[in-house]
């Protein structure tokens, strides 16, 4: 077992973390480690900026500015649409997560914010943007990719089958 593995691109680092905003718990691991490929933005960038160089067991509280996690609020995400271009089974109702295809044929998430009369008010904003991410995050193991892992660009979790 190499134990001066560092993260750097190319290897499988599994991390542990808190995320909180403003004191409050967002996310946890709650001892599973979350496992990626670093260096290929499978995690927000602030976060794997701070966790390169890292050895297994460091830990580091990292505060992310919102341009390093999920961008800043962006007031033209918030699009009305007429309600005709729904299926009628939708629900509006505000708080609802919607997907939708873009002319482009992506798939956007958006949030209905607000229901008006013949529009609804959606919001394809990440429900995280324009707020800065606290990270306690730790370091619990590092590994070398697999060729197919490299090749592909993210991880493939073994016990994980239903790709």
């Amino acid at each position: 077992m190499n134990t001066n593995k560092k993260a750097t691109k190319g290897v499988v680092v599994g991390i542990e973390y808190i995320l909180t905003i403003d004191g409050e718990i967002i996310d946890e691991t709650q001892g599973e480690s979350l496992e990626y490929l670093h260096g290929y933005a499978n995690i927000i960038s602030g976060l794997e900026k701070e966790i390169e160089g890292l050895n297994i067991g460091d830990n580091k509280k990292v505060s992310i500015p919102p341009q390093d996690a999920y961008g800043e609020y962006d007031e033209t995400q918030l699009v009305e649409i007429p309600r005709s271009e729904f299926p009628e089974d939708i629900p509006f109702v505000p708080g609802l997560d919607i997907e939708m295809t873009s002319v482009e044929g992506e798939i956007l998430i958006g949030t209905i914010e607000e229901v008006l009369k013949d529009n609804v008010l959606v919001n394809f904003n990440h429900p995280l943007a324009g707020e800065t991410l606290d990270f306690d995050v730790t370091v619990v193991t590092i590994r070398d990719a697999t060729q197919e892992e490299l090749e592909h660009g993210h991880v493939h979790q073994d016990h994980d089958h239903h790709h």
